[in-house]
């Protein structure tokens, strides 16, 4: 039989490990709430699922001291929607959103994704060599007339005197329809996402002309981030913790899937090529997208391209600035 005091001190050990475990259960939330978070909109297929994908994978966010939330949306309409509605801290679009939206008084800015752009992609057998070969030629185009490669293509057929939206048989629809109607022998050419090229070509249907060549050859000798990650301003200088650690999470990333084929065989399920010729052309294109710089030179081209954008475009595609918005592209982010 315990003898009153040793009663006592039993109840005071009692009391300690409750207050130790009731201390220690409350620090879990309070830990949570402290690790810096950032909502992120994707497309459910997207290829930024990709860089998100090998981030989990590695724990890179963790690792970085952020948390990172995952929201899938069926279209880029939808992610913009939500960015809007305050859903989401970023999403992935193109700066010609953020400056038209900075036009209009929003304070998105934008830094860099990929470098990729769609390519010109003829059927198999189509004597189709270049851009005069698509005269009175049936033509798809992917997305709408105000899809950024179709811009940059109609703008170097302009130069060898050309109008493409005169002079070829253009449809414009969704990548994957384009793409069948491509392989049925119903379209003569494509001019498609940089994603969808690539697994064209994995079939033996030839790149007459990436976008990427098409710059170079209208004078644009570095390669601009069109696709790029946006959020606000207010929000990045709310949160320099979670943007700087969600930089080097998908910078880190990025290195991984550049460097390492044994990452693309882990993602074949998640990317769902039909074979390993088409994994090789997705994982060699999505290497060539990768920023290797975000400097003042790229910023410089990016302004030339805003210029040649609202010089073929109009103000149907850029809204009412003619010149890029200042603020566009977030300053802190260097590469």
């Amino acid at each position: 039989m315990s003898r009153p005091g040793e009663r006592v001190t039993s109840a005071w050990r009692v009391r300690l490990c409750l207050v130790t475990l009731l201390a220690a259960m409350a620090a879990v939330p309070a830990y949570a709430r402290a690790v810096p978070t950032l909502r992120i909109g994707v497309l459910k297929y997207g290829t930024v699922n990709w860089v998100m994908d090998v981030i989990a994978h590695h724990g890179l966010a963790k690792a970085n001291g952020i948390r990172i939330q995952e929201l899938a949306l069926a279209s880029t309409q939808a992610t913009l929607v939500a960015l809007q509605a305050g859903r989401v801290d970023c999403v992935v679009t193109d700066w010609l959103w953020v400056s038209r939206q900075r036009a209009a008084g929003a304070d998105w800015t934008f830094f860099p994704f990929s470098t990729d752009l769609g390519a010109l992609v003829a059927a198999r057998g189509a004597p189709i060599h270049g851009l005069a070969d698509l005269r009175n030629r049936r033509l798809g185009v992917a997305g709408s007339p105000l899809d950024k490669s179709w811009v940059i293509l109609q703008a170097l057929a302009r130069e060898q005197h050309i109008d493409l939206a005169r002079d070829a048989r253009v449809s414009f629809g969704a990548p994957p329809l384009l793409d069948e109607e491509l392989l049925r022998g119903r379209l003569d050419a494509v001019l498609t996402f940089w994603n969808f090229a690539a697994r064209l070509q994995s079939r033996g249907l030839p790149a007459v002309l990436p976008m990427s060549a098409a710059l170079r050859q209208l004078g644009f000798k570095t390669p601009v981030a069109l696709v790029g990650y946006v959020v606000s301003e207010r929000w990045a200088r709310e949160h320099p913790r979670a943007l700087a650690g969600f930089v080097r999470a998908t910078r880190q990333a990025e290195s991984i899937l550049g460097t390492s084929n044994a990452e693309w065989q882990w993602l074949a399920p998640k990317i769902r090529a039909r074979s390993p010729a088409e994994l090789d052309a997705l994982r060699d294109a999505f290497r060539a997208g990768i920023p290797a710089h975000w400097g003042n030179d790229e910023r410089r081209e990016a302004k030339a391209l805003y210029a040649l954008f609202a010089r073929v475009g109009g103000s149907t595609l850029v809204g009412s600035s003619t010149t890029l918005q200042p603020g566009t592209f977030l300053g802190a982010v260097h590469y």
